[in-house]
Parts: structure tokens; C-alpha cells; sequence
């Protein structure tokens, strides 16, 4: 198996997994980044899997289906008409070539009709987790996002957790401000800064690490809970992820 983060746009990523020359996309914001990989792994496209409707994470999925012949699975939502496959909460999609199997779970929050595929040990979860964050609240509740990353957090620890962006860096120094005493995420803010020196994608992370080190993940931790101050945990979650919107990167 071969898993890939594919730079793109701005600060996306393609996620590419494959068995042998046999791939799938994840999120193709744009298609000339799938098309190198393809070439230089000699790699075919097979199926095209979308999280949500955004633009930089379905616009180049109708060019590469129709270039490649493969089918793009989507959630149920009009305003993703590149679909070929609806899927929802409780599908299982199941390909053939690469043979991977993937439950499909409903992850309202960000947007309200956003899904997430586990399987194959990997969680594709589109900006609904980060690693060391969450996505913003653009048309869920507060209620509605704590319940999805709950629900993503029960999954198993090895879990790769495989994300639409690269944040990382802005997210741990976010956590570190709440969490200093943290040693783990203090050593994954070291590992972050490290990677990309060397121009490396931050992630996948694993869901044991996420546990460790994502303040969204830890909204219960006495750390969070003295930094908050809010006894109600959807408030709590509610306040956490306010202060992540107006929070900005410390001057180097």
C-alpha cells in the first residue's frame, strides 16, 4: 500500500492511496498534482472519494473522472455535481481495484453534509479533524463538531489520520498557548517545525497522537478545562474553537 500527501493550491492536500499501480484521490482541488504523481509512480487512477462540497476540494474531481473513467463517490448534497456514487452515513464503499473497503461517516460540523472514509487504516476526514486542530464551523453548530471529532476519536489508535490541510505548525503553537505544560504536544511542535525544514509534509498523524496533543480532542483535560474556564463542554468546545478563529501566529 502507498499513501501520498499531494501538495496543492495554497496549503491543501491530495490524498493518494494506492495497491500496487491501482490508486485513489481523496479531495483533488486541482488535478495537475494527481497527474505528476500518476506519472511517476506509473500509477492508474480507479475512484475519486470527496469529503465536501468546497471548491478546493472538489475542482478538479469532474476533470479527472472523466479523463480517467472512474467514478467520484460524494456525499449526498447538491451542491457537489461532479457525483457519480451519493454516499452517507452507514455506506460502505467498496472498491475493487485498489480492493479497499471504506465506511462512510457522517461528520457534521464544518459543513453540515461533510463525510469521512476509514478504512484501509486510514482516515480520510477532509477538514473536519486537523492534526492539532479542527476545522472551522462554517455551517455546523458547536454541538454538531464536538459529536463528529468524538465520534472520529473513538476510532482505532494506529488510525492514520489523513487531513485537507497543512496547519500543524499554527495549530500547536494555538495548543501550546492553552496546554504549555504538555509534553507530547510540545514534542510534536518540535517534530512539525522539523518536517518542514525539510519540506516535508506534518502529517498523516496517528488518532493515539491526536488524543495526546489536539485541544479539540481534549476539551476535558484539566489543563483545557482550567484554561477555558466554562463548566458546560459544548460551551467549553464552543469558546475553544472561537478563540482558534481569532487566534494569530506569534511574530518569529
Amino acid at each position: 500500500m502507498t499513501l501520498l500527501a499531494l501538495p496543492a493550491l495554497a496549503d491543501n492536500y491530495i490524498w493518494l492511496l494506492a495497491q500496487g499501480t491501482d490508486a485513489l484521490v481523496v479531495d483533488p482541488g486541482e488535478a495537475a498534482p494527481v497527474e505528476r504523481a500518476l506519472a511517476r509512480h506509473g500509477m492508474r487512477l480507479r475512484a475519486i472519494l470527496l469529503t465536501h462540497h468546497h471548491p478546493d476540494h472538489v475542482g478538479a474531481a469532474q476533470e479527472l473522472g472523466a479523463r480517467h473513467g472512474c467514478a467520484v463517490h460524494a456525499p449526498r448534497d447538491e451542491r457537489i455535481a461532479e457525483a457519480d456514487v451519493r454516499v452517507g452515513d452507514g455506506d460502505r464503499v467498496v472498491l475493487h481495484a485498489p480492493a479497499f473497503a471504506f465506511d462512510v461517516l457522517a461528520v457534521p460540523g464544518h459543513t453540515l453534509s461533510h463525510v469521512a472514509y476509514h478504512g484501509a487504516g486510514v482516515l480520510f476526514c477532509g477538514d473536519t479533524l486537523f492534526s492539532v486542530g479542527c476545522g472551522r464551523l462554517f455551517e455546523g453548530t458547536p454541538a454538531q463538531m464536538l459529536a463528529s471529532l468524538e465520534r472520529l476519536a473513538a476510532l482505532p489508535d494506529a488510525t492514520r489520520v489523513c487531513c485537507g490541510h497543512e496547519y500543524t505548525q499554527a495549530n500547536c503553537a494555538f495548543a501550546l498557548a492553552l496546554d504549555p505544560s504538555n509534553e507530547a504536544l510540545a514534542a510534536r511542535a518540535a517534530q512539525a517545525d522539523a518536517q518542514h525544514a525539510r519540506g516535508e509534509p506534518t502529517v498523516p498523524s496517528t488518532l493515539a497522537e491526536e488524543r495526546a496533543v489536539n485541544p479539540f480532542l481534549r476539551i476535558d483535560a484539566p489543563a483545557l478545562r482550567a484554561a477555558l474556564t466554562i463548566e458546560d463542554r459544548v460551551a467549553r468546545f464552543a469558546e475553544l474553537r472561537r478563540r482558534k478563529d481569532d487566534f494569530r501566529m506569534p511574530a518569529p
